[in-house]
């Protein structure tokens, strides 16, 4: 029997979700899974980004529940430091964690004008400008990791920082954002990623869909 309870919204539109799944797998804690329906109304308000506050991923472990994808790596590393979801290495792990927040706090453009979608496909999609801005951001922050740590991840080993940053790596396939060589192997290497192929498939077979998200901006 699972020890753990992972809650989570739809794998094909959460970001969030996918974030907090990732770090419980990568932790190696027992789980099951708890999918809220995509038509239950503050499953909906998260996924269209209306909701000021998600509670979802939410963990529940041994009578503890811990909600905030921040909040749950930083308690799975307080009960698995073995797992090594931060870096070993003091100034990396600072590093870490603020790029990790980076992620939580921002990129607003970004999420709205480009939401997750593993289903869709949008050749040639026309990125407007602040979305462009934090695209760029996204891409200076993997290079200086690459390039400072060596890869093949953005801290050497697979870290939170690449379960942060995973669900973009789905963003710029879904809308076809072009990005340089070094940043390309990143994306389509996270991609590849077991964990991600299994939640990738999974995300595929939901039948649900929001039609606000599935539309051509």
């Amino acid at each position: 029997m699972a020890k753990a309870t992972l809650t989570i919204s739809s794998k094909n539109y959460s970001s969030w979700s996918l974030r907090g799944w990732l770090l419980t797998k990568m932790a190696g804690l027992d789980f099951k899974e708890e999918i809220l329906p995509a038509d239950d109304p503050s499953t909906r308000a998260e996924l269209l980004l209306l909701s000021p506050s998600f509670q979802v991923p939410r963990l529940t472990h041994k009578g503890i529940s811990v909600w905030d994808t921040l909040a749950i790596a930083e308690y799975l590393n307080e009960i698995s430091p073995e797992a090594g979801l931060f870096p070993s290495d003091p100034v990396d792990r600072a590093h870490c964690r603020s790029i990790a927040g980076e992620m939580h706090s921002g990129f607003a453009n970004l999420r709205s004008a480009l939401p997750m979608n593993l289903k869709a496909r949008f050749p040639g999609f026309k990125i407007w400008a602040g979305a462009q801005a934090d695209i760029d951001r996204i891409v200076t922050i993997w290079r200086e990791c690459l390039l400072g740590n060596g890869g093949p991840y953005l801290y050497g080993e697979l870290s939170m920082a690449d379960a942060m940053y995973a669900p973009v790596c789905t963003r710029f396939k879904t809308y076809d954002v072009k990005l340089d060589k070094e940043c390309a192997a990143y994306a389509q290497r996270i991609l590849a990623w077991p964990l991600m192929v299994e939640w990738t498939e999974a995300a595929k077979a939901e039948p649900e869909e929001l039609e606000e998200l599935d539309v051509e901006f």
